[in-house]
């Protein structure tokens, strides 16, 4: 026989309940076309873009960062390479991020609250910085001597026409979001699992740098920034502990009782 508070059904439940399904996909379609015209209000500073882009170019130099150019020589030797450096440049940034938190809403609400608060945040900032900051890509900037891969080996995102590109800002290069976005998926998965292998998440990001990189998309600056901008971002936004579940607590037994039964009546004996 089972004892009142022992069935799985009288545990405390997840102090962080799933939030409602429909809410939270307006939500996320919300952030996501705030950032969308965020990019385009960022648009159109052209030649502030090209100056930006020089000054960065000349930082990374003399602080003696590694030559963006190393990476794409990787890249340049194997056509197939390139195909599919741009491809996941190109195809990974957004779906990885949806299946992130579908997967975390679905499997973990508490840490999918925090993700998404993290993410929104993180977002924010950036696009705070594409407007005090543009800059175009090092595959863009001619003293880079790079070479754009996505537009002369395909596949590509960005129009030809960069300054008359109506469809991404293409002079919004810092901080990089491919990065930043793709770290933070890293980093929530290894924390909302308990595989041994969950540190193999990590790859993304790293696969992530080496093709904004290669492709001549970003400059190491732009991983740099967003790296510092996320780390700041976590700190502030902690993932709240869990509510400990307290063990049940089962009804005293019949011996039990007796036993209490019988001392409480000894007691009144001998007063």
């Amino acid at each position: 026989m089972k004892h009142a508070g022992t069935t799985p059904a009288d545990r405390k439940p997840d102090t962080f309940a799933r939030p409602p399904l429909v809410r939270e996909l307006l939500l996320v379609v919300g952030l996501f076309l705030i950032y969308k015209l965020g990019r385009q209000a960022a648009n159109g500073h052209v030649d502030e873009a090209f100056r930006n882009a020089g000054h960065v170019w000349d930082v990374e130099r003399a602080a003696h960062l590694p030559g963006e150019g190393a990476v794409q020589g990787l890249l340049l030797h194997d056509e197939t390479l390139i195909h599919l450096a741009n491809t996941y440049y190109a195809t990974v940034h957004f779906p990885a991020t949806l299946l992130f938190l579908a997967w975390l809403y679905w499997r973990s609400p508490r840490h999918y609250v925090w993700a998404r608060r993290v993410l929104a945040a993180l977002t924010g900032a950036a696009l705070a910085l594409h407007l005090l900051f543009p800059l175009a890509p090092p595959r863009l900037l001619a003293a880079t001597h790079l070479v754009d891969t996505g537009r002369v080996y395909g596949p590509s995102v960005y129009g030809a026409q960069p300054a008359t590109d109506s469809m991404t800002n293409q002079f919004a290069a810092m901080p990089s979001l491919h990065f930043g976005w793709a770290v933070m998926v890293g980093v929530g998965l290894v924390v909302a699992t308990r595989s041994r292998w969950r540190w193999l998440w990590l790859l993304h990001p790293a696969i992530t740098l080496f093709v904004i990189v290669g492709t001549a998309n970003h400059y190491w600056l732009d991983s740099i920034v967003v790296a510092a901008l996320l780390s700041v971002t976590l700190a502030a936004l902690r993932l709240p502990r869990a509510e400990p579940v307290r063990p049940p607590q089962p009804w005293p037994s019949v011996v039990g009782q007796r036993e209490h039964a019988a001392v409480y009546a000894a007691s009144g004996a001998h007063r």
